[in-house]
């Protein structure tokens, strides 16, 4: 029959599992949870022994926690670890990278998102910590309310994250487990505590039989608390947006379509996307633009420098009107033409704000989208994002002259004040350094152009993505002198200069020009992820520059005498691949799509990529590995683990019968004898019971309660063997407690730690196997006389 301590343990377990299948939705693959279901019991049965042994509370919480981190280090990080379970320094720090890693790829991905390494230990570990906090509260502590606030933490941050529409099923799995936990808690207490009330019924009870009040009553309050906490959600009000929101998007949830834009940083996982070995193709374009290495999706501007980074400002948005009116600043005498552009988003990339080449004029797109006017970018309301979008969208294609751009008049004074604002604690190097490279030049363009060519060409700046993107007033002057960094650091130094010179500069965020294909279609990837500023010239309107060497097409109205067909400048950032494509198929994305070399297709910086082991290693040898793990982990500690239990044994409840009177007294004696004997007072069965006590007290320097304790167990024991009918004793466990406590009182440091981790005592255990060994050896005779099977003397 299952005691009750292990069905409250099965309980808290169960009651963590369906809570964590709250997290479910938010990854793509549901194999996670099976590995957390395992280790989870793991966890628990670690628990369930150290308790039944029994362990201190504090010790079994301590043994849970090596044993955890143990299973997590061979699941994820078996290869750094020490023997491959034992964690060690490289260990830790290769959990540190993975939960770096995971946090980019929560930021990098929309929900559900694919299952990287990083996600699933921060998936599987955080099952695991909230499973060791319920276990602890609930069965190692005996209080299964407080456990419900862990189960809460879990179920909350799920349901923060998800907007699937099935939010109430998770809550009532979560619900049922916690409800389930409370009454198996409850039933414990009530077996402990007997009927409530005494005597038989005053009549047939029209409730189920069999089933006590008490128990009855907790069906009903938690069936009626599971009720109102589903149906009370559906009167109040709809909250969207706020910390939780899958998007961070803070859209308005208005009727109208009205509400704000708050300020999002879409910058960080840029880099992340540029070191993702992993590039996989994120849209496929068709254009009717003539040169692709034009096509810049661009995602959301940047306008808002608090002296920390760039983000975008708080801003009105509106319903998505049929045509957008002309970008701002652009002149009739600026020649463009109108081309039409189709996306095709891929599945498992979900972009809140959606991908447009810039100025959009008209955009045909399905789901819920928002306009906001400024910045003319579309952002998804009420969760909507780009996964598995395809949709249309009509840009103009400006192509101003050099001579426009440098004769362009006075931008407005509102406009001229809220972009060329710069923080007070921005570094005077920046401004200085802006004038000393522009120095001579005419115009604001002029200006420009020098400030481009010195990072492209002049200024000796280096692209590198390891670089870190930096914060505070101090990054862009760190920058402007290590002259090492990718394309945040340049469109970042760029418009601050550009600011301090007086030209208004914000910061576009999105994709730099892909590659094309023999289809005719565009392939833009992970690593195309770029940044780059756009100045504002009156009667052009906003304009980008590329100051990112090596990254996306430097503009022809930034070269001069350009040459339709002339040789491209090998030192100018690539001009994006020709305009005819070759007939010859085109590169996979993917680099390992084709089942090539892995290696053949680096990342700019493929130091960054974590190593991966597919999906884990198999059920089988991690089971092997835990066992292993285990063993290594218990075998130094057995004796310790067996005297613990020998005690817990000995000196527990016992029946109060004549017949039991006998062997809870010898078992209290015996019990004392083995304490003595881990303190190095060794037994002498030639000793009456009083003779040996003396020989305690004496050799253990034991005086005044302690003795008479020894004493009065040594009288008990001598009633057991001697009377005819011997007298129930009451007190042996605090005897025998009161006289060990005075035993390693009176022994040394060394003697009390050899007596804890190598008691003397513990060749009973041999004893015990020998003693077996001959009752086998003696059965084994008995069915053939003839056998001679050797013997062994007891020395």
């Amino acid at each position: 029959m299952i005691s009750s301590l292990a069905r409250l343990t099965v309980r808290a377990w169960a009651a963590t599992l369906l809570a964590a299948c709250a997290l479910l939705p938010l990854v793509e693959s549901t194999a996670w949870i099976l590995q957390a279901a395992l280790l989870l019991g793991v966890q628990a049965g670690v628990g369930a022994a150290a308790r039944r042994v029994p362990l201190a509370r504090p010790l079994t919480v301590t043994a849970q926690v090596v044993v955890t981190l143990m299973l997590l280090t061979l699941l994820f990080a078996r290869e750094h670890a020490v023997a491959g379970l034992i964690p060690g320094p490289d260990a830790l720090r290769f959990f540190g990278q993975l939960l770096e890693q995971g946090g980019q790829d929560v930021n990098r991905y929309a929900i559900p998102a694919p299952l990287s390494d990083g996600i699933r230990l921060m998936l599987v570990g955080g099952v695991l910590v909230i499973g060791l906090l319920v276990d602890v509260l609930a069965v190692t502590f005996r209080s299964a309310a407080p456990a419900g606030l862990p189960l809460l933490a879990l179920y909350s941050v799920a349901a923060g994250l998800t907007d699937n529409g099935i939010e109430w099923l998770w809550f009532l799995l979560a619900a049922a487990g916690y409800l389930m936990l409370l009454l198996a808690e409850g039933r414990d207490r009530l077996s402990q505590w007997g009927r409530v009330f005494a005597g038989p019924p005053r009549g047939r009870s029209r409730e189920t039989p069999g089933a006590p009040a008490p128990a009855r009553f907790g069906h009903r309050i938690g069936v009626v608390a599971l009720g109102i906490a589903l149906v009370v959600p559906l009167a109040l009000p709809a909250m969207d947006g706020g910390l939780l929101d899958p998007n961070g998007r803070g859209v308005g949830a208005g009727v109208g379509g009205g509400g704000t834009i708050s300020a999002v940083n879409p910058l960080v996982s840029l880099r992340d996307s540029l070191n993702n070995d992993d590039d996989r193709a994120v849209f496929s374009v068709r254009t009717e633009m003539e040169n692709t290495s034009d096509l810049y999706l661009r995602i959301v501007s940047l306008d808002d420098f608090d002296g920390t980074t760039w983000k975008p400002s708080k801003r009105a948005i509106t319903q998505v009107p049929e045509g957008f009116p002309a970008p701002p600043g652009l002149g009739p005498d600026v020649e463009f033409t109108e081309v039409g552009t189709s996306v095709s988003v891929a599945k498992w990339y979900g972009q809140t704000w959606l991908p447009m080449p810039y100025p959009p004029s008209r955009v045909s797109v399905q789901g819920d989208w928002r306009y906001e006017p400024v910045g003319m970018t579309l952002v998804g309301d009420h969760g909507q994002n780009t996964r598995g979008l395809t949709y249309e969208v009509r840009s103009l294609d400006v192509r101003p002259t050099a001579e426009q751009l440098a004769e362009a008049p006075e931008p407005p004074a509102d406009l001229l004040r809220e972009y060329t604002d710069l923080p007070d604690s921005l570094p005077s190097v920046v401004a200085e350094t802006a004038r000393d490279v522009t120095d001579g030049a005419k115009s604001d363009y002029d200006r420009a152009v020098m400030l481009q060519d010195w990072f492209t060409l002049s200024g000796e700046f280096q692209y590198d993505t390891q670089v870190d993107v930096g914060s505070g007033s101090q990054a862009v002057a760190r920058f402007l002198k290590d002259k090492r960094g990718f394309c945040v650091h340049y469109s970042f130094a760029m418009a601050s200069m550009a600011r301090s010179l007086g030209i208004p500069a914000r910061i576009a965020v999105g994709f730099a020009p892909g590659t094309p294909q023999a289809d005719g279609t565009v392939s833009v990837a992970m690593r195309d992820a770029h940044a780059w500023p756009e100045l504002y010239f009156e009667g052009v309107g906003w304009t980008r520059f590329e100051p990112t060497p090596t990254r996306g097409s430097t503009p022809d109205y930034t070269v001069q005498d350009v040459e339709d067909n002339g040789p491209a400048d090998p030192a100018r950032p690539s001009q994006a691949a020709p305009a005819d494509p070759s007939a010859q198929p085109s590169q996979s994305t993917d680099c390992r799509a084709d089942g090539g070399d892995p290696g053949s297709c680096e990342s700019e910086s493929p130091q960054a990529a974590l190593p991966t082991d597919g999906d884990g290693p198999k059920w089988h040898v991690m089971l092997l590995w835990a066992l292993a793990g285990l063993l290594v982990l218990a075998l130094p500690l057995s004796p310790l683990l067996w005297r613990t239990r020998m005690r817990a044994v000995r000196l527990g409840g016992h029946g109060r019968t004549e017949e039991d009177i006998a062997p809870s007294v010898l078992a209290a004696w015996e019990e004392l004898t083995d304490t003595a004997w881990d303190h190095g007072i060794v037994p002498d069965e030639s000793l009456t019971p009083r003779g040996a006590a003396d020989r305690i007290v004496r050799t253990g320097g034991l005086e005044g309660d302690a003795a008479a304790s020894v004493r009065r167990l040594a009288g008990a024991v001598e009633q057991v063997l001697y009377a005819p009918r011997p007298l129930p004793a009451v007190g042996l466990a605090e005897d025998v407690r009161r006289a060990s406590g005075a035993l390693r009182e009176s022994a040394s440091r060394a003697g009390r730690l050899r007596a804890v981790l190598a008691p003397r005592s513990a060749v009973r255990v041999v004893w015990a196997v020998s003693d077996r060994w001959v009752s086998l050896r003696d059965r084994v005779v008995a069915l053939r006389p003839d056998w001679h099977l050797p013997t062994r003397q007891r020395g």
